[in-house]
């Protein structure tokens, strides 16, 4: 009967082994640097922020939460969008410019490192909650900060969906 037991505890033995590779190689996987990899499509920001209008200039991140040293566990994922861009000529002084969206001075903060090149240096930054709601009304958290200077909207959301009618 020794037999048996033995090979019930090698075959535990082997799966168990097994795992710790699968799940070294998943955490292997999840630490990459993809969230670090700035990208400058416009697409997918004018889906998700149509209000901002047509965009150019675009430097920004899509970075998966709770990836890196961890495992996470499955299902829903939060995304977290943040980055910057430049509205069209004009385009943040028509926005800032609505009184019911009372804008007001604010700093974000520190962005991540890979996008802090591409900060506008002397940018007068304002915000309004009223229009972070408007934006992000289906997302976790949004915040938008414009420079009227240079036309440039910095934003930091998390999970911001398309708009209805833009697809997916």
């Amino acid at each position: 009967m020794g037999g048996f037991a033995d090979l019930g505890r090698r075959r535990a033995l082997v799966l168990a082994l097994g795992g710790a590779v699968a799940l070294s190689a998943c955490r292997q996987g999840s630490s990459g640097t993809d969230g670090d990899k700035v990208r400058t499509d416009v697409a997918p920001l004018e889906r998700r922020f149509t209000a901002l209008g047509p965009l150019s200039d675009a430097h920004w991140l899509g970075v998966v939460m709770g990836s890196g040293e961890r495992v996470s566990a499955p299902g829903p994922t939060d995304v977290r969008v943040v980055g910057l861009a430049r509205l069209r000529e004009g385009g943040v002084a028509t926005l800032v410019g609505a009184p019911q969206r009372d804008f007001q001075p604010a700093e974000p903060d520190q962005p991540p490192g890979a996008l802090a090149q591409f900060m506008p240096q002397s940018a007068r930054w304002v915000r309004s909650e009223s229009f972070d709601r408007e934006m992000t009304s289906d997302a976790d958290y949004g915040a938008f900060y414009f420079d009227p200077g240079t036309d440039s909207v910095y934003f930091d959301t998390i999970n911001p969906s398309p708009a209805s009618s833009a697809g997916p």
